[in-house]
């Protein structure tokens, strides 16, 4: 578990960084990007092979049919709003943080499949971490306004297919580790 909880810690830290030292990071110019880049690449690497190490633990509930459903279509809009945020679609002029949104989305997703204790503490952690991030941003601007762009239809319908097609990629990526998301 400690692997783990070092994943996440380093995760929350490569993120905040900018937010909570913005002169120190700022100082680092372009090198500061690039340690950014591989902290969090470093804080995935040791997420995954924590929670694939660690003892599940406690079990409170598990995948049914149902919220493997849900679980699916919540991932499904998770995609979508991380698609949209990258191609800045006529959604993103509405939501203010539709990437971290998304990643909530992912995040709730994966705990209603998942009781265990090692998910709880890597999903639960990941969800805290996006509402926290949220809080900050939300409180260094207040003031936010949507950006008024026109937007063709085109790009959403663009954010659709890439969200289905990175659904499909994931969903496989999910079955060859052994975690099913269709079906019982």
């Amino acid at each position: 578990m400690f692997i783990l909880l070092l994943g996440l810690a380093l995760w929350w830290a490569a993120h905040l960084f900018k937010r909570l030292a913005p002169e120190a990071r700022a100082g680092m110019g372009k090198s500061g990007k690039n340690a950014v880049t591989a902290a969090l690449i470093f804080s995935v690497l040791l997420m995954i092979w924590g929670y694939r190490i660690a003892p599940t633990g406690a079990v409170w509930w598990g995948p049914s049919p149902m919220m493997k459903g849900i679980n699916n279509l919540l991932v499904l809009v998770a995609f979508y709003l991380f698609a949209a945020a990258g191609m800045k679609t006529g959604l993103t002029g509405r939501l203010r943080h539709p990437q971290l949104i998304g990643f909530s989305l992912w995040a709730v997703a994966h705990l209603l499949v998942n009781g265990d204790m090692v998910s709880l503490v890597l999903f639960g952690g990941l969800l805290l971490w996006a509402i926290v991030e949220i809080m900050v941003i939300n409180r260094a601007d207040p003031h936010w306004q949507a950006p008024a762009h026109d937007v063709p239809i085109r790009k959403d319908g663009m954010a659709v297919i890439g969200a289905l097609v990175v659904f499909g990629v994931v969903g496989m990526i999910h079955a060859w580790l052994g975690y099913n998301p269709f079906g019982a």
